[in-house]
């Protein structure tokens, strides 16, 4: 039997791995190395003792992928470059993650066209999980996909992780696999590969992927099609447990076609600069509404 795989966009920039122009504290509590600054921004990774070490880059501490301190200040809030999105393996952020959650993904119309969405409440079942990027070489099945950047788990229901390829212009998923080989693994190939997310990201972006998964799914064959219809849909402002962030929403439906069994899934992809994708709402399998009120999961980032 086919194993239901998770929708890949859960996890699509999970890099936040800059110090963020924006205010993030209150006290020196709020901030990693213990230092609030007066414009209520947390001081740079590294200016403290008590900063991050070298063991990675990580979304709470906004420390830089080699352990230094790195500043990122957006230029623009209505266009994010590939260049504020870092993206590689080595990095870390704790996301908060419900299931089954009442949550409106179409949050609050605002006067001037924006939208506000509070991802900040509590849900039922609330509870961290730490994400990684993970290197290539270190997995089972690195070696299957050559030039890919980094593999990440794709769902918090599932321990498949998705691998992606970062280019000039694009993040891109190219295959999915299990976290450990033998008789009953999952490794599967998508060629093309697809667009996650296409730069610049701005609103009224779109763009599309038909792909044919190949490989092998609990160890069964299969052969079957997805595609991914995407579009940079609204702007606005979310709240989430780690700080309220300008973003761009990134919608995607997920349509894949098994023999004759058609599935669709919807997923909002909140992305920011420097931060990358600071939450995401997955919606149940085929959801008719653009617009729904209860997720199969919601994951936002946190402290």
């Amino acid at each position: 039997m086919l194993l239901r795989l998770a929708c890949p966009i859960l996890v699509v920039a999970l890099s936040a791995c800059a110090v963020y122009d924006m205010p993030v504290c209150k006290t020196g509590a709020d901030c990693a190395n213990g230092v609030c600054l007066a414009d209520g921004t947390c001081a740079p990774a590294g200016s403290s003792s008590s900063g991050a070490g070298s063991g990675g880059s990580t979304a709470s501490t906004g420390s830089a992928g080699t352990g230094a301190s790195e500043v990122c200040s957006p230029t623009s809030q209505s266009v994010i470059t590939r260049q504020e999105v870092p993206l590689q393996a080595g990095l870390h952020a704790t996301f908060r993650v419900a299931e089954k959650a009442a949550v409106p993904t179409a949050g609050t119309m605002n006067a001037d066209g924006s939208r506000t969405w509070d991802l900040s409440v509590t849900f039922s079942g609330d509870h961290d999980e730490a994400l990684d990027t993970l290197p290539l070489s270190s997995q089972w099945f690195g070696a299957a996909y050559p030039g890919a950047t980094y593999a990440a788990k794709l769902s918090d229901t599932s321990d498949l992780l998705g691998v992606f390829s970062l280019t000039d212009d694009a993040l891109e998923l190219v295959g999915v696999a299990s976290p450990t080989s033998g008789s009953g693994a999952t490794q599967l190939s998508y060629d093309p590969p697809v667009t996650v997310l296409s730069f610049p990201l701005q609103e009224g972006g779109k763009w599309s992927t038909t792909s044919n998964v190949t490989g092998q799914a609990e160890g069964v064959p299969v052969v079957y099609t997805e595609t991914y219809q995407s579009s940079v849909d609204a702007h606005g402002t979310l709240k989430t447990p780690y700080a309220t962030f300008p973003v761009l929403r990134v919608n995607t439906l997920l349509t894949r076609v098994v023999g004759t069994l058609v599935t669709t899934t919807r997923t909002d992809s909140f992305v920011t600069a420097c931060f990358g994708n600071v939450a995401s709402i997955v919606s149940n399998t085929d959801e008719v509404a653009a617009e729904f009120s209860n997720a199969a999961e919601v994951s936002r980032l946190a402290p």
